[in-house]
């Protein structure tokens, strides 16, 4: 199981930079992506144990970009890193469950039309609309990230819901999946989650991630399309 988590892991680093400033240090990939950006952070990728030489230096990298201190672990690594991420006055902010799922035996492909969307304006604004207020400038980043690959479900003829998928190698990251309120309850996550597993099996992918907030709504679609609770995602910050 650590292996597969590992392999995670280096995938979500991998494309943690994806059209932002990206640097790395040791076992830490960080990213900046513009002011007040929930995607400013850094990813550990699984291979070691970062130093206090490695914290220092992404410190000054969030410093010279005003950004937060905001670090992203895979739970099986965390017990090595822990001592030293306590000493520095890191703390446990949030945790979201990754769950994988192999691209054999994948569930039928959805009864509700699903699109490629190509123009990235046009998604980001329906997706800040599913997921509200204040969203939409994150969801322009996310769009308009390189490898992106952009879905939006249709019911009765109207955008209902958005999706996103990147592939890295062999693992395909599912992500950025809203609703829009008066769709909810249509099957529009489900159509979306089947439409990306497909996909992503046609470009070669074995494996799919996707993270999900404990107990959310999310969480149960995630599991009826057949994906396994794998570990959890412990984001720590450090105060300023």
């Amino acid at each position: 199981m650590n292996e597969l988590i590992r392999q995670l892991a280096q995938a979500e680093a991998s494309a943690h930079g994806r059209g932002g400033v990206r640097a790395e240090f040791g076992p830490l990939v960080a990213a900046y992506h513009g002011p007040d950006l929930a995607l400013n952070s850094a990813w550990h990728d699984g291979h070691a144990t970062p130093t206090e030489a490695d914290l220092s230096a992404f410190e000054a990298f969030s410093a010279q970009h005003a950004a937060p201190i905001t670090l992203h672990v895979l739970s099986p690594f965390v017990n090595a890193a822990l001592p030293l991420l306590t000493a520095r006055g890191y703390v446990l902010s949030y945790t979201l469950h990754a769950y994988t799922r192999d691209l054999r035996d994948l569930p039928s492909t959805p009864a509700l039309e699903v699109t490629a969307e190509t123009d990235p304006a046009t998604w980001a604004a329906l997706s800040g609309q599913g997921f509200g207020p204040g969203s939409e400038p994150i969801m322009r980043v996310v769009a308009g990230l390189p490898g992106t690959q952009r879905f939006t479900a249709h019911v009765d003829g109207q955008h209902a819901g958005t999706a996103a998928l990147n592939v890295q190698g062999n693992v395909a990251a599912l992500f950025g999946t809203s609703t829009r309120p008066q769709w909810r309850g249509r099957g529009v996550q489900t159509a979306l989650l089947a439409a990306r597993l497909h996909a992503a099996r046609g470009q070669g992918a074995a494996l799919a991630s996707v993270f999900a907030t404990p107990g959310s709504d999310s969480e149960r679609n995630i599991r009826r399309a057949g994906f396994q609770l794998s570990a959890l995602r412990l984001t720590f910050t450090r105060p300023g």
